[in-house]
Parts: structure tokens; C-alpha cells; sequence
């Protein structure tokens, strides 16, 4: 059916310049963008407007919705701080819901990528919509069951405020064991709010600024930055961790070569 209809497609083109053809395909991507970002529209009423609220999120509807709405780059900024200490070797990644970033950030420039998380949904979602050759999906608790190996980045994006601060010491223990001595730890988090007010109801712990995240991670590592970026909505916190070296850093060398 495809083939006769682009073969059609293409017998109809023939008869027109340039000019029609690009005038007749802008107004179809024109629809297709409108009902794509609808339909993700919906998607996210019923996901996040329904009770139970899940602890993943479908990225698919930032790309096709939230950023044309908001024009809020904070989902793209996430992988792009995340990828940048990526030193092309494997990864772990803690928490990876739908599996975006690990595809659409971590895969191309790593050789394999390890992405848990303890949601079998999340999993199954992530199977279906990120997959990619040198990508493993895993169903694991990290604060039971962390896959096991050692890792040149550990990368824990939008779920360190899950844990409750126990939780977190010991996973950051679990960490550090599975870094390699130049590995690195990525994350993003967010800032509580000025009322005290979760921003989700799964939060266990929302740090209250850069300082008060350092020192969760000071007593693991020798090397610390935190840096935050502020939207009218959210404020965010980057971090990134290592005992060995870290980006903007005089000592900060040239990646891992992926041969």
C-alpha cells in the first residue's frame, strides 16, 4: 500500500514545479504538526490530569507539544548539560523513564548505554519508543538492585529528589564503586519551591539550593560543580561529580576514544 501510494505521489509530482510541490507539503506538515501536537496534548491531560500521576515522563510530548507551547527548552538543556561530560564509553543511567536521553543524547557519542529504572511501564515504554542498538534497558531498583559493572559516566537525571536522603547516601556509595577512577556522575534536579510545596507528589526530598546539593555529594567525591539555570517556573540544579576530573577544570583532558 505504500509503495503504490508513493508511487502515485510521485506520477501527481511530476506535473508540478518546484514551487507547488513545496507550497502543497508545507500545508500538509502544517496539519500533521497541528494534530501530532494535539493528540500529545491529550496524551498529557490524561497521564498527569488522572490520578495515579506516574514517576516517568513521555518526552515525545515535549517534542511534539510543551516546547512549541511554553517555549521552554529546560527538557532539551537537561541532555545537553548531561552529554557534555560524556567521555565516550559506557554509561550507566539511573532512573531513565521513557528512555529519551539515553538514546537522543547519551547513545550516539558512548559506546553502550545501561539505563534502568524500577518502572516496569517506563521500561516497556522506553523499549518501544528509544531503542537503539548499543542501548540495554534494565528493570532494576537502584537502591536495591544497581546493574552491576563499572562505568566511565553515571548519569542520575531528575530523580535524586525521589530518594529520601538516607537513600541518597547510599546510592551515591553504590556510585562511586561503579565509576571508573576517571568516571563522572551527571544529574539534574530542581530547587523547592518559596511555600514548601512539592512540585510532585512523589518527591522525597527537593534540595533548597546549589549549596545544600553540594554537600550530599561533597563526602563522595574529591570534585564538585553545581550550577543552576532559573525559569519562570523552576528552578533547576545541575550537578556534576568525579574524583578525578571535571569539565572547565585546567586538568580536564581529551575524551575516551570509542575504538
Amino acid at each position: 500500500m505504500r509503495s503504490s501510494l508513493r508511487k502515485i505521489r510521485g506520477v501527481i509530482y511530476q506535473f508540478f514545479p518546484k514551487g507547488a510541490r513545496e507550497r502543497v507539503l508545507s500545508h500538509e506538515a502544517a496539519f500533521a504538526s497541528r494534530w501530532v501536537a494535539s493528540a500529545h496534548r491529550r496524551l498529557h491531560a490524561v497521564q498527569w490530569g488522572l490520578p495515579p500521576q506516574p514517576e516517568y515522563f513521555d518526552h515525545d510530548i515535549d517534542l511534539f507539544y510543551q516546547w512549541r507551547t511554553t517555549r521552554n527548552a529546560l527538557w532539551v538543556e537537561r541532555g545537553v548539560f548531561g552529554s557534555f561530560v560524556l567521555q565516550g564509553g559506557d554509561v550507566l543511567e539511573l532512573a531513565c523513564g521513557d528512555g529519551f536521553n539515553a538514546r537522543n543524547f547519551y547513545s550516539l557519542r558512548s559506546r553502550r548505554v545501561m539505563a534502568c529504572d524500577f518502572d516496569p511501564t517506563a521500561i516497556a515504554l522506553a523499549k518501544r519508543k528509544n531503542a537503539a542498538p548499543n542501548i540495554e534497558y534494565v528493570l532494576a531498583d537502584i537502591r536495591t538492585a544497581m546493574p552491576a559493572g563499572q562505568f566511565d559516566n553515571v548519569t542520575w537525571d531528575g530523580a535524586i529528589e525521589h530518594f529520601t536522603p538516607d537513600e541518597m547516601a547510599q546510592i551515591l556509595q553504590q556510585i562511586v564503586a561503579r565509576l571508573t577512577p576517571r568516571g563522572i556522575l551527571s544529574g539534574y534536579t530542581i530547587v523547592e519551591r518559596s511555600s514548601g510545596e512539592k512540585s510532585l507528589s512523589h518527591h522525597e526530598y527537593e534540595f533548597q539550593s546549589k549549596e545544600d546539593l553540594a554537600r550530599f555529594l561533597a563526602p563522595h567525591f574529591s570534585h564538585v560543580t553545581v550550577f543552576e539555570t532559573i525559569y519562570p517556573e523552576r528552578h533547576n540544579l545541575y550537578f556534576w561529580a568525579s574524583n578525578a576530573s571535571l569539565p572547565f577544570r585546567p586538568e580536564w583532558g581529551s575524551t575516551l576514544s570509542l575504538g
